[in-house]
């Protein structure tokens, strides 16, 4: 008779040593686990419970569709999956492209290794402009193309702002000025909040059993981006962004 296997939660970064010590990988599922229990040395990445698929104050409907959706340069790298620990970060991922049956929420796309396509989690965030706060309020899973116009200023920082532009206009149907206006606007957007210093409030993640790492403080966040981004050249202008 065939022995249960028994599911673990592998950090990526931690998949060689797992294997090292008896651990499978399950293609259909994406998960590793133990092929029998009690196996020495696989203790340390026993399985906690499940994340809900619906996170506590989680909205659902925030943001739909797709939109460039800058974050403030003041919170830059400090996103869900920096904030997260690693062991909790594989239960989260796994908990956000399994709800969405491992296709983007937007173009409906399935990961494709062949292209590079991947599928992603991205933050939707409100904004408290009194308290400068800065509210996560959904997770939800993109696509590599789809993430890519999100972070459409990054974009232009790797080179691929004339391939996200070009997604953004066949996915939402917009001509080339409507889609030229809408990045516009959302620059205009990022600017505005980019003075201010934000306060993050992950509590749908704390609620629901999530093990947070420790954020960069405000200081950090604000110097990093400029850290990160110059060597590879200053941000291009406002004349360049949706060229």
């Amino acid at each position: 008779m065939a022995t249960e296997r028994v599911w673990l939660d592998v950090p990526f970064s931690e998949k060689d040593e797992a294997k090292r010590h008896g651990a499978r990988w399950d293609p259909s599922a994406r998960r590793w686990y133990a092929p029998r229990p009690g196996m020495e040395g696989l203790g340390r990445w026993a399985a906690a419970p499940d994340v809900p698929d619906l996170l506590p104050g989680e909205d659902r409907t925030l943001g739909s569709g797709l939109f460039v959706d800058l974050v403030p340069s003041t919170c830059w790298f400090t996103n869900v999956r920096s904030c997260v620990a690693d062991r909790d970060w594989e239960r989260l991922r796994r908990m956000i492209t399994g709800r969405a049956g491992r296709r983007c929420e937007i173009c409906g796309a399935a990961e494709d290794r062949g292209t590079g396509r991947w599928l992603e989690a991205h933050e939707r965030w409100v904004f408290d402009d009194v308290r400068r706060v800065q509210t996560l309020r959904r997770l939800i899973c993109l696509c590599t193309d789809c993430h890519t116009v999100t972070h459409f200023g990054y974009a232009q920082v790797r080179g691929l702002e004339a391939r996200a532009f070009a997604h953004l206009r066949a996915v939402t149907g917009m001509t080339g000025s409507q889609a030229r206006r809408h990045v516009e606007a959302a620059f205009e957007l990022w600017e505005r909040r980019s003075r201010f210093t934000w306060s993050l409030d992950l509590g749908i993640l704390t609620r629901a059993g999530v093990a947070l790492a420790p954020p960069p403080g405000a200081e950090d966040r604000a110097r990093v981006p400029g850290e990160v981004l110059r060597p590879a050249g200053e941000p291009p202008d406002r004349g360049r962004r949706t060229r």
